[in-house]
């Protein structure tokens, strides 16, 4: 995932000057391009597609993992200091190859093809995120601005919130002889295109990334630092069920396709907001206490989300989804910094592991309980198990973590 080291813990203040608003909206629309269309848009896209290709709940999760795994490889590649230099170069480069991708996955109804355009559509967004908000981040950084992370975070539920409307858009073109996940495709790769000009026209260059391609030392594996690694692993396998599954299980009921929409927008529309206002809790809980809160709360989302009648459960279940899962990842990864001062690259390279391969296994798991069980509830229920147990372990240790983080 991406440094997080300038996540804010008081309130904001007002961008300082046109050059640092103009950093932090091109890290948002690059956040929206990279994680909201290119990795995102696949939940809204997705019951389309199985419909369409013939697709099983199997399969839609081999798909969806192919994504992650793309997403790992990126992102423990970028974890280095190999591209130092050329961040900004790299950065376009991916957002430019999101949108071919995007374009990609309305060529072809092949499982196999389909895994391997989501794949490579993971590295990219992993290249994208790491290195453009390496560049935002450490401008936001060197001008003490508060404002900026929650600008260009908010940038991936706007991003979500897009890609909902770009689904409900695309039928509207009225274009011949297209699929209904063809035009999403398409829809979702133009968007991303007018993403990534503006974000070539705003975005600095990658003397604003700081030092960060140094040696560090060796990572020093404490007990809290432990903790939290493997909770943000089973996080990631947890909050992924939800997130790739949601609108499929929005149709499954009948909810009609007004359902599934306003799930994904408000998904994505409460994950822009997450972090702004989540900071607010930060003074009294602590960081830690934030994390923990995070995935609790989560895990009562899940729930929620099998028990309440429809349409309310994928409405209640987008609302409590988007509201955490951002805040959990970033807040996370600060979490993880703070605690290997020495090595925080290392620290972010061993915790993206743990996340990514969490969400490689989930939709796996999630896509081969549904097709035997008929339903989403399931795994759902197991993702709630696994993330309730995961903010008990860090409620557990919140005082070592808490000394650990010197608060």
């Amino acid at each position: 995932m991406v440094e997080a080291e300038a996540l804010p813990t008081s309130a904001p203040h007002a961008l300082a000057g046109g050059s640092l608003a103009a950093t932090a909206i091109a890290g948002a629309i690059a956040m929206a391009v990279a994680m909201g269309c290119g990795r995102f848009s696949y939940t809204p896209i997705l019951p389309a597609m199985m419909a369409d290709a013939g697709l099983s709940p199997a399969d839609a999760g081999l798909i969806a993992s192919a994504n992650f795994v793309g997403y790992l490889a990126g992102a423990v590649l970028a974890a280095y200091g190999w591209a130092h230099g050329h961040e900004r170069r790299i950065g376009l480069a991916a957002l430019a190859a999101t949108t071919l991708l995007l374009a990609a996955m309305g060529l072809t109804s092949s499982v196999l093809v389909y895994s391997a355009i989501r794949f490579l559509a993971g590295l990219a967004s992993a290249f994208a995120m790491i290195f453009v908000s390496g560049i935002v981040l450490g401008q936001g950084l060197l001008a003490k601005s508060e404002h900026v992370p929650s600008v260009h975070f908010g940038g991936v539920g706007f991003g979500i919130a897009l890609s909902s409307l770009c689904v409900w858009a695309a039928p509207l073109a009225g274009v011949a002889g297209l699929s209904a996940s063809q035009g999403d495709w398409f829809t979702g790769a133009l968007v991303a295109l007018a993403g990534t000009v503006l974000v070539a026209a705003l975005l600095p260059g990658s003397e604003h990334v700081g030092n960060g391609a140094g040696r560090e030392a060796p990572l020093t594996w404490t007990r809290p630092l432990t903790a939290v690694t493997l909770t943000y692993g089973f996080f990631g396998f947890g909050y992924v069920i939800t997130a790739t599954f949601l609108v499929a299980m929005a149709r499954n009921p009948g909810g009609g396709h007004s359902v599934e929409f306003l799930a994904w927008l408000i998904t994505g529309v409460s994950a822009a907001l997450s972090i702004y206002l989540w900071r607010f809790a930060v003074p009294r809980l602590g960081l830690a206490g934030v994390y923990a809160a995070g995935l609790l709360v989560e895990a009562a989302g899940l729930v929620l989300t099998i028990s309440l009648p429809s349409p309310y459960a994928p409405l209640v279940g987008g609302l409590m989804l988007g509201a955490t899962f951002m805040m959990v990842t970033a807040y996370g990864l600060q979490i993880g910094r703070q605690l290997a001062p020495e090595s925080p690259r290392r620290a972010l390279a061993s915790m993206t592991a743990a996340f990514g391969i969490g969400q490689i296994v989930g939709p796996l798991v999630a896509g081969w309980l549904a097709e035997r069980t008929g339903s989403f509830a399931l795994p759902t229920l197991v993702a709630a198990v696994v993330l309730f147990c995961c903010g008990a372990v860090v409620v557990l240790e919140l005082r070592r973590i808490g000394a650990a983080l010197g608060r």
